[in-house]
């Protein structure tokens, strides 16, 4: 499946939405869930197996996916800003969480992520934070822009993956 082209029309998610998807090993979608499917535009067949990044809009930060993955292989539920890339081109935020769900011997069972709605006052912020971001991965590269991220995270007083969830959700009053 190609991945769309990006435009400016931005899709709501209301307060009331609940974006639910699981993944596996390799972060390609296992399950939707109906609200996932009306957002995006996909159809649950059209998603199996197709990696989650396939959503990944052009606005994204790599840093902020490395932030996330490198967390969330460690045993961390993650919470963190993604900007979504629907099928029609059209756009998302939302508030993630991810987390690694296990079985109960403990082994991988699968990654899930829940997504909200987010405030306007992060949306402006965070827009800010990864446009400045991607501008530096492009020009200097990820290494750089994670130096930029951890810049901002000592700023905001995030030591642990902790600290910055609870940033995440701070940013989101």
């Amino acid at each position: 499946m190609q991945k769309p082209v990006a435009n400016e029309n931005e899709k709501e998610v209301k307060s009331v939405d609940l974006i639910v998807s699981k993944a596996d090993t390799e972060g390609n979608i296992t399950y939707v869930n109906p609200i996932f499917m009306k957002i995006s535009g996909y159809k649950q067949g059209e998603l199996y197996d197709m990696p989650h990044s396939m959503l990944r809009h052009p606005d994204m930060p790599k840093v902020i996916f490395k932030y996330l993955w490198e967390n969330i292989q460690k045993g961390n539920d993650v919470s963190s800003y993604v900007k979504n890339l629907c099928k029609d081109g059209s756009f998302y935020w939302v508030l993630a969480t991810v987390k690694m769900a296990k079985n109960p011997d403990g082994s991988f069972r699968n990654y899930m992520s829940t997504r909200r709605a987010i405030s306007e006052r992060a949306k402006e912020k965070i827009s800010a934070l990864y446009k400045r971001l991607l501008e530096i991965e492009q020009s200097s590269g990820v290494e750089a822009s994670e130096q930029e991220l951890e810049k901002f995270l000592q700023e905001n007083g995030v030591s642990d993956v902790h600290s910055f969830n609870q940033l995440m959700l701070e940013i989101n009053k």
